[in-house]
């Protein structure tokens, strides 16, 4: 269980790491007037988030599945 949750943290800090990347690629496309390109970095950025969320809604319903016993 320890593993487990040192495991999700482990890829929660890999995940924020790679969102703050796309967030100061996408500020240099916009600045650089890059449209396409900053297009495509919102869209990667929305996928990263997306995989930011789904993991914590995972842990709660677990923790949640736990006070129901």
């Amino acid at each position: 269980m320890i593993a487990q949750h040192y495991n999700s943290i482990h890829l929660e800090n890999n995940l924020l790491k790679q969102i703050k990347i796309k967030e100061n690629q996408l500020k240099i496309a916009q600045e650089s007037n890059m449209i396409y390109v900053a297009e495509a970095l919102q869209h990667e950025l929305l996928k990263l988030q997306n995989e930011l969320s789904e993991p914590q809604d995972v842990e709660i319903q677990a923790l949640m599945s736990l006070l129901d016993d």
